[in-house]
C-alpha cells in the first residue's frame, strides 16, 4: 500500500476529478461527492433518471481508479448465487471448486437494485457492509478496495422491490446528477461526434493500491470537536422533525462526518469545517430519513427535511472551531 500525504491525496483526487469530467459532463459536484463517499470507504446509490451518466460515472470511476470493474443486471430471477459465485463440479480434478461471481471485483455497478427481490438485495448489501460472502457455510474474502455504486430509477415502480430503510441506511451517500445545461447536453453530442466511436476510455490516475493509500491518509484529518458535534445535532434534529417518521440513526452521523472528512480534503483542505459537512448533508442524510405516510402527497421529503434541520441547527461559529495550521 502506497503512503501518501494529504497534499497528495488533494491533488490525486482532483486530477480523478477532471479525468471523470471528460467523460461525464458538468457534473462536478455530485462527481465529488462519489469520490468522496469511495475515499471515506463507503458505497454509494445513484438515483436518477434513464440517461443522465449513471453507469458511465460508475465505469468511468472505475478506469481512472485502476479498479477491476464489474456490471450486475438486477432482473427480478436474479439469484444470490448470481452475484456471490457458486460451487461446481470439477470433473478433471473429481472435486466442487469455488467459481467467483461479479462480486469479487474492485468496483461493483449494480445497475437497477430495486428490480431484485430482496433475497438478492440481501446478498449483496452482506457483501456490502462484511467485505465477504459466505457460500455454503465457508467464507470468502472480497477483494480490497471493494466498492458499490448502486443505481435506481425514481419513477418506475411497477415490478420493483424498493429497499427498505434499513438497506437503504447501508449507503454512505445518495446521489442525482439531474439534467443537464442545453450547452452541457451539446457538449456531449460534440464530443462523441469528436471522437467517432461510443466508446470513451479515460486514463488510470491511480490504482488499487495508490487508493488504499489515499483511504488510509483521510483517517489523518482532523475533526473539531464542535464539527463533530455539529453532525451529531443534525443527525438528531431528524428524528425529532415534526414530518418525520423515522429519523437518521447515529451512522448517519458517523456517515456524515466521514464524507464531510474526504470532502475537505478533495477541496484541499487538512480539516473539517462547519460548510464542509453542510454541502454533504442532504446525500449524506436524506434518504436515511422516512417521511410520515400522510405527507407522501404532499412537497415533503428527505431532502426537504435535512434542508430544514440545516436552517434550524445552530451552526459552530469559526471561534468554536479550532482551525490547525495547513500542513
Amino acid at each position: 500500500m502506497t503512503q501518501l500525504e494529504l497534499p497528495e491525496v488533494s491533488r490525486l483526487a482532483t486530477s480523478i476529478l477532471d479525468e471523470v469530467e471528460t467523460a461525464v459532463i458538468g457534473k462536478r459536484q455530485p462527481l465529488a461527492m462519489v469520490l468522496s463517499a469511495i475515499l471515506a470507504g463507503g458505497h454509494v446509490l445513484l438515483e436518477d433518471f434513464p440517461g443522465l451518466g449513471k453507469t458511465l460515472a460508475a465505469r468511468s470511476f472505475a478506469q481512472t481508479l485502476g479498479l477491476d470493474f464489474a456490471r450486475a443486471q438486477f432482473t427480478p430471477d436474479l439469484l444470490p448465487a448470481d452475484l456471490t459465485g457458486s460451487f461446481i463440479f470439477d470433473q478433471r480434478v473429481n472435486e466442487f471448486s469455488f467459481r467467483h461471481g461479479p462480486l469479487f471485483t474492485g468496483l461493483l455497478l449494480a445497475d437497477e437494485i430495486n428490480r431484485t427481490p430482496p433475497k438478492t438485495q440481501s446478498a449483496l448489501l452482506e457483501a456490502m457492509q462484511e467485505r465477504q460472502v459466505t457460500v455454503e457455510g465457508e467464507s470468502f474474502e472480497l477483494p480490497r478496495p471493494f466498492h458499490v455504486l448502486a443505481t435506481a430509477n425514481p419513477v418506475e415502480y411497477e415490478g420493483t422491490y424498493p429497499l427498505p430503510e434499513a438497506q437503504l441506511d447501508r449507503f454512505m451517500l445518495q446521489v442525482s446528477f439531474g439534467y443537464p445545461t442545453a450547452d452541457e447536453e451539446w457538449d456531449v453530442l460534440s464530443r462523441r461526434l469528436a471522437r467517432r466511436q461510443e466508446e470513451q476510455t479515460l486514463r488510470a490516475i491511480v490504482d488499487a493500491p495508490t487508493l488504499l493509500g489515499m483511504q488510509t491518509a483521510i483517517e489523518t484529518v482532523t475533526v473539531d470537536e464542535s464539527v463533530g458535534r455539529y453532525c451529531v445535532a443534525l443527525a438528531g434534529a431528524t428524528r425529532s422533525h415534526s414530518q418525520v417518521l423515522m429519523g437518521s440513526s447515529p451512522r448517519g452521523a458517523l456517515a456524515l462526518m466521514l464524507v464531510a472528512r474526504s470532502f475537505a480534503v478533495v477541496a484541499g483542505r487538512d480539516f473539517v469545517t462547519p460548510e464542509d459537512v453542510k454541502s454533504v448533508a442532504v446525500p449524506v442524510l436524506a434518504h436515511r430519513v422516512a417521511v410520515k405516510p400522510e405527507l407522501w402527497m404532499s412537497n415533503a421529503s428527505g431532502a426537504s427535511v435535512v434542508a430544514s434541520v440545516l436552517s434550524s441547527v445552530p451552526t459552530p461559529s469559526t471561534l468554536e472551531v479550532d482551525i490547525p495550521v495547513t500542513r
